[in-house]
């Protein structure tokens, strides 16, 4: 016995000696109680395979320096391997190809023994001249493959057109295939396991017609039948034998009965056939019959419907995995795999810095008493990051009845430069309606690193309009702003909210129909800025300040269907919380301490998650909100009902007047202010 199966023996016997009876208990408990209390399916429960084999772990092959009764079992040091499964490159646009590139890019990131394919390797269907160019140009791009690659003929590579072409070869292309790809049929074995190729396009035996549609033109030909059948027997003691060929021929239909009636039947008595893999329908199909798997796959660049891309209507490979009694199989999407040695910390930031980035804007966008004007918005699109980038500019408005053109643009940008898209804008209404709406820009880009297209989320931006101010009533009623539904919210972008380090004011009016928990009245923090909550219906103030939350709290809760002032104030020494204008609490500063910003949204009616989405959402009624860069309150004072703008005004909401869908705003900044959900103005107030 070793030291290391002593040492072990040892602990398990002390350990159930000593914990016999809590281990018990622990069983017992673990009958009752539900081990994965969180779940909530069972997918990975359905196993296609059985559990590996394991082996009891020895100081040979396990080492560690402390000491556990848990004994952890090793894998068997069987010898399995990993090759890939590329479906038809063809037919399809010869575009194709930059999807067959990047699926060579995946699997060299992964690096299986081998590549099969099922055919259709280039367009084809063409002349000499033609298809050599076509295969020159696939060959290139599958010999960047770090692993050797097989071909597989399909009809794309094999038929010639027109076929009254006076130089059509007697087997159109069959010769040149052979000659620049490899014998149509062939057989190689690979760590005990037999590859066998196929050829599925030899045509009617009789008049030589090649043809996909015709029983007679889909039989296997006495030759090729006599080679499958040697190929089998040289293969018959290997773990396993796998075929590939293009046509599904086991589908029946077009393809007749001649693999149902020959083929199938001389494979099952084979008894070690496990797959039978072909391409050619353009979407993924796995058909098992008398205990072999017969696997269809999509495509890597060929014509794809993308119906259902889950269902298997996609751009993809498959992955097989082989030990030598078991095969495991996935489908992958080209361009999914993740190159890990590229995702470097200085990656992220580039990426995060396109990610914050919003186009910069300039609109001569106006609305008048006669509606919407004609005009132009300029986007300026920059890329701070040190790879190019490609982008897509989409204009975008859930109000039909804007023109604008053109209706998006695409565009490429090197490091550090910039471009700018001119829209062309038209209203093709009169009135502002109650359907009325505005005019976003969605910026997609994707950063470009030396071998992946890194997708960067989508950004929605809002055009501007000048509003003639003649349609401003400074007399209007006074109403208030209703936060009804889940997801309602006023959003205010952080490049929109021009407050300067130092003193400032937040207040609010609020009428609550209920609380919850965490409720963001006035909010923009994220462990930085500052905020209003109404936990519980108590009010809270807090601000980053020198690294960390100042706050102060209101013990009493506010009770619902009551109109209440609430006031934070920031002075250079104290941070104070005011309701109905008087103070319930205060705290010490250090005027030395900073604001902590942040470039999330300030949010009415809810906070800010660390993506800048809202959460904590406020129910209820909010009116006059306002922010001021200094300190307005230091002492008991009456509220007043209706607040104006001063000079130090950052940001004024009265919610007494929609102009469209836009909210007005009063403070000398002329703040954009954005929507979420579908808040409303209410009825005039008494």
């Amino acid at each position: 016995m070793t030291r290391y199966q002593r040492t072990f023996g040892m602990a398990i016997g002390m350990g159930l000696i000593a914990f016999s009876s809590v281990f018990a208990q622990e069983k017992e408990q673990e009958k009752e109680a539900n081990p994965t209390p969180f779940l909530v399916h069972d997918r990975h429960m359905h196993h296609h395979n059985d559990h590996h084999a394991t082996e009891e772990a020895t100081e040979k092959r396990f080492f560690t320096t402390r000491s556990s009764n848990v004994m952890l079992p090793l894998p068997t040091e069987d010898d399995a391997f990993v090759f890939a499964v590329f479906g038809d490159r063809t037919g399809g646009p010869d575009e194709g190809v930059n999807i067959l590139a990047d699926a060579v890019r995946d699997v060299n990131l992964i690096e299986p023994d081998l590549v099969m394919t099922v055919g259709d390797l280039i367009n084809g269907y063409n002349k000499t001249d033609k298809w050599v160019t076509q295969m020159t140009e696939f060959k290139t791009i599958m010999n960047e493959l770090l692993c050797p690659w097989f071909p597989v003929a399909g009809n794309h590579d094999i038929y010639w057109r027109p076929l009254d072409d006076p130089k059509v070869l007697p087997k159109q292309h069959e010769q040149h295939y052979e000659m620049h790809f490899g014998p149509l049929w062939y057989s190689f074995e690979h760590k005990n396991c037999n590859f066998i190729v196929l050829f599925s396009d030899e045509g009617d035996p009789e008049t030589g017609e090649k043809t996909f549609s015709k029983p007679a033109a889909q039989k296997v030909s006495e030759e090729q039948f006599a080679f499958l059948k040697q190929a089998l027997e040289r293969g018959k003691d290997c773990d396993h034998q796998f075929l590939f060929l293009h046509h599904p021929r086991w589908l029946g239909g077009g393809y007749g009965n001649d693999w149902k009636d020959r083929v199938h039947p001389l494979l099952k008595d084979t008894g070690n056939v496990t797959a039978v893999f072909a391409g050619h329908i353009h979407y993924m199909r796995y058909d098992p019959q008398d205990g072999i798997e017969y696997v269809t796959l999509a495509t890597v660049g060929g014509g794809q419907s993308s119906k259902v891309p889950e269902a298997g209507y996609l751009h993809q490979y498959h992955l097989v995995t082989v030990r030598p009694k078991q095969v495991a199989m996935a489908a992958f999407p080209v361009g999914e795999a993740m190159n890990v040695r590229e995702i470097t910390g200085e990656l992220q930031q580039q990426a995060v810095k396109l990610a914050q980035q919003k186009p910069e804007i300039q609109s001569t966008l106006s609305i008048n008493s006669d509606g919407p004007q004609k005009g132009t918005v300029t986007a300026t699109i920059n890329n701070p990051s040190d790879r190019p980038i490609d982008f897509t500019l989409t204009p975008s408005s859930r109000d039909s009845r804007w023109s604008i053109s053109p209706n998006h643009t695409h565009g490429h940008v090197k490091p550090g430069e910039s471009q700018k898209i001119t829209f062309h804008v038209s209203y093709n209404g009169k009135t502002l309606d109650d359907s009325f709406q505005g005019i976003d820009l969605v910026l997609a880009q994707d950063y470009l690193a030396r071998t992946t297209r890194y997708a960067i989320p989508e950004v929605t931006t809002s055009v501007d309009f000048k509003i003639d101010p003649e349609m401003i009533k400074d007399d209007a009623a006074n109403r208030a702003l209703s936060l009804n539904n889940p997801g309602d919210a006023i959003e205010i972008d952080s490049s929109e909210l021009k407050l300067p380090e130092g003193p400032f004011t937040v207040e609010a009016w609020f009428n609550a129909e209920s609380y919850s928990d965490r409720v963001g009245l006035v909010a923009k923090t994220q462990s930085s800025e500052f905020s209003i909550f109404l936990n519980d219906g108590k009010p809270s103030a807090s601000a980053h300040l020198g690294g960390k939350y100042r706050a102060v709290h209101s013990e009493e809760a506010v009770p619902t269907g009551k109109w209440t002032h609430v006031a934070a104030v920031r002075d250079e020494t104290t941070i104070s919380l005011f309701v109905d204008g008087q103070l319930v609490d205060q705290k010490q500063l250090d005027p030395s301490w900073k604001r902590t910003t942040n470039n999330l949204p300030l949010f009415i009616g809810a906070d800010p998650d660390k993506n800048g989405s809202p959460v904590s959402f406020f129910h209820g009624q909010v009116d006059e909100v306002r922010v001021t860069a200094a300190p307005l309150y230091s002492k008991t004072f009456k509220p007043e009902r209706r607040l104006k703008a001063t000079d130090d005004t950052v940001l004024l909401l009265n919610f007494d007047q929609k102009i469209g869908p836009w909210h007005v705003e009063r403070g000398p900044n002329k703040v954009s202010v954005g929507v979420q959900g579908a808040p409303q103005l209410t009825a005039p107030l008494d």
